[in-house]
């Protein structure tokens, strides 16, 4: 692409600048924390002020496209995934409207049996066989979600289903169970070997964590799910009306 301003264009240089930039980062070799052109080499390219380039840079980086790192530069910000707090959908259906390819890392299943808290999670007795199920996915630069699931035995999951579809669609489908209300806790934590292992982090580093009870229509449940998330790369985000006191 061509990195030229017009200067008797009505449209402000900084503005022209931003529009560059905006276009710059949408490609391949700049997209997920690449570093970008110094301000002062593209001040040079332009034939403007350095002012002209930082005001252009100020504001992305307000919008949160890009990240200034002190000593280094200015880098493209890592690409997030936004959730909405007031609406539910599969990871993956979530993923497939926002146009991000769903990468699944890891697939397992086994049969347990549920200790004391599952037991009385699930109102069975302990030492009951349950299954479980662990899904490792993410966009396919990297994992950024550590799933969890403890099923219900009444749901009636045998270990071998396809679980790379849609969970909520294939328990509809192969097991005749809606999946209709859940209910969430979330909280920030570190993260230990395993999980920092599995989402490619350091032990430490901050995640995501959300614990899900999934019910049925007759407010059974049906699902106790554990999802860990890279903290760089999910976001949760919810609209609060203010009530008339």
């Amino acid at each position: 692409m061509k990195l030229e301003l017009n200067h008797d264009s009505e449209i402000p240089l900084h503005i022209q600048v931003e529009n560059i930039i905006r276009d710059l980062i949408k490609k391949d070799n700049y997209k997920n924390g690449e570093m970008l052109p110094k301000e002062e080499d593209l001040a040079k390219r332009f034939a403007v002020s350095r002012n002209t380039v930082r005001h252009a840079f100020d504001k992305l980086v307000y919008e949160g496209l890009l990240v200034r790192k002190k000593g280094k530069g200015t880098t493209v910000a890592l690409q997030t995934v936004s959730t909405r707090l007031d609406s539910w959908l599969s990871f993956t259906n979530e993923m497939k409207l926002k146009g991000i390819e769903v990468k699944n890392y890891e697939i397992s299943t086994s049969l347990i049996k549920c200790n004391s808290e599952l037991a009385k999670t699930f109102d069975i007795p302990e030492g009951k066989e349950i299954l479980k199920l662990v899904r490792l996915r993410g966009t396919v630069e990297r994992p950024i979600v550590y799933f969890i699931s403890y099923f219900h035995p009444r749901v009636g999951l045998k270990g071998t289903e396809d679980f790379s579809v849609p969970l909520y669609q294939l328990l509809e489908k192969e097991c005749s169970v809606v999946a209709s209300l859940s209910r969430e806790e979330i909280s920030a934590q570190k993260a230990d070997k395993e999980i920092a292992a599995k989402l490619l982090l350091k032990p430490g580093e901050p995640v995501l964590f959300r614990k899900r009870h999934v019910y049925d229509p007759g407010k059974r449940i049906i699902e106790y799910n554990l999802g860990y998330y890279r903290a760089d790369s999910f976001t949760y985000s919810i609209d609060i009306k203010r009530e008339n006191i």
